[in-house]
């Protein structure tokens, strides 16, 4: 009897490959940028779904509007703050596609508030999808309206004061006052256990839209490691350590009700 082992057998299983709404190009993002992995998730649920040819993106300015260079899809750039109201008008001009907004903390929370607390409270069905990094990016990382307390930026030198700044915003917990959106989740890019995480939260986002539903809200803490003024390693644990305390992970709004 032969004691010799038999070699595994080859494969046709797929390891990796990049998502087909994935443009194949250099990123220009900055080391240790989350918005390249929010891409990626974003793609790959694109292609789950294969919807990609029937999906609208609008994305506004900051390192949002950069969307349209790496997303395979439809894409249309808004004034500044003016994303969900670009986006409601494509969605009720063309019913049948699948709008998403593509928004940072400076365009959603700040400028754009307004128009994000009012499409929220219409239920208008699109998905936004929310990149929380705590500072303005592309402007040169001063203070934004989720800038935690204490938080040193270009425009808190000294750090956030509570007393003079106010606190950070909570959007999810803000949206989730409202009766008409159907699903609003706060996920983290802090590791692979996250990232996992996030996706199933678009997924989620996205598939309510194709079944009608209403508006969603996916908040993501991601990492600015340039404008953190720490190495990509240490940004991820900020993630961890600093942001995660102060925007609580989880689905606050499930199905049109509140979970509590």
């Amino acid at each position: 009897m032969s004691t010799s082992r038999s070699r595994p057998k080859k494969t046709d299983r797929i390891i990796y490959r990049r998502p087909l709404s994935l443009v194949d190009r250099p990123t220009h993002f900055c080391p240790g940028c989350g918005h390249g992995t929010a891409h990626k998730l974003i793609a790959e649920v694109l292609d789950t779904l294969k919807i990609r040819e029937k999906t609208i993106g609008v994305a506004p300015v900051g390192c949002a509007v950069m969307a349209y260079y790496y997303l395979n899809c439809d894409i249309s750039e808004a004034a500044h703050g003016r994303t969900p109201a670009v986006a409601t008008g494509i969605k009720r001009c063309l019913p049948d596609r699948i709008v998403f907004s593509y928004q940072g903390d400076g365009d959603l929370a700040a400028i754009g508030m307004a128009e994000t607390i009012h499409a929220a409270n219409r239920g208008e069905n699109i998905t936004v999808v929310f990149v929380n990094n705590s500072v303005y990016g592309m402007t040169g990382g001063q203070m934004a309206p989720t800038t935690l307390n204490g938080q040193k930026t270009a425009t808190s030198p000294c750090g956030r004061d509570s007393r003079s700044m106010g606190t950070p915003i909570r959007i999810c917990e803000l949206l989730n006052t409202l009766d008409s959106p159907w699903h609003i989740e706060r996920v983290a890019l802090d590791g692979p256990a996250g990232i996992r995480k996030a996706r199933k939260a678009l997924l989620t986002a996205f598939k309510g839209q194709m079944e009608g539903k209403g508006y969603s809200l996916i908040e993501i803490l991601s990492p600015c490691p340039i404008h953190m003024r720490l190495t990509p390693r240490d940004a991820v644990r900020f993630i961890k350590e600093g942001m995660i305390p102060a925007f609580p992970l989880g689905v606050f709004r499930k199905e049109g009700k509140p979970v509590t």
